[in-house]
C-alpha cells in the first residue's frame, strides 16, 4: 500500500485495512451533512466487500489553520462523528483513526 511509505499515513496495525483517502463535496453543496453520508456509504461498501477495518487520516483542525487541499482527507471531527476512534497520533495534524465493522448477527 502506497500509504505505508508515509510515517504519518501508514496503517496503524499490520492488519488488512481499507482507507478513506479523499472526501470531496463541491462548494455549493457543503454544510449539508454530505460528508457524514459519504463516510457511512464508504463503511457500508467496505463491509459489503468483506473487510472489517476502515482507517482514515483526517486533519486535526483545532490546532492549526488549514489550506483547502489539506482537508480532502477529511476533518477529524466529522470522522469521529461517524464512529471512528483515534488509534494512533504520529502527527499532531493527522491522527490515525479506525472504524471496526461489526459482524452482522
Amino acid at each position: 500500500m502506497a500509504l505505508d511509505r508515509s510515517p504519518t499515513l501508514k496503517r496503524v496495525y499490520e492488519q488488512p485495512v481499507w482507507v478513506i483517502v479523499c472526501l470531496f463535496v463541491s462548494k455549493p453543496y457543503r454544510c449539508r451533512g454530505l460528508i457524514g453520508l459519504l463516510i457511512q456509504a464508504a463503511i457500508q461498501y467496505v463491509g459489503q466487500q468483506g473487510a472489517k477495518i476502515v482507517e482514515a487520516y483526517p486533519l486535526h483542525t483545532e490546532i492549526t489553520i488549514s489550506l483547502p487541499y489539506e482537508r480532502y482527507m477529511g476533518i477529524e471531527s466529522a470522522i469521529e462523528r461517524a464512529g471512528f476512534q483515534v488509534a494512533a497520533r504520529r502527527s499532531e495534524r493527522r491522527p490515525g483513526m479506525r472504524f471496526t465493522i461489526e459482524a452482522e448477527p
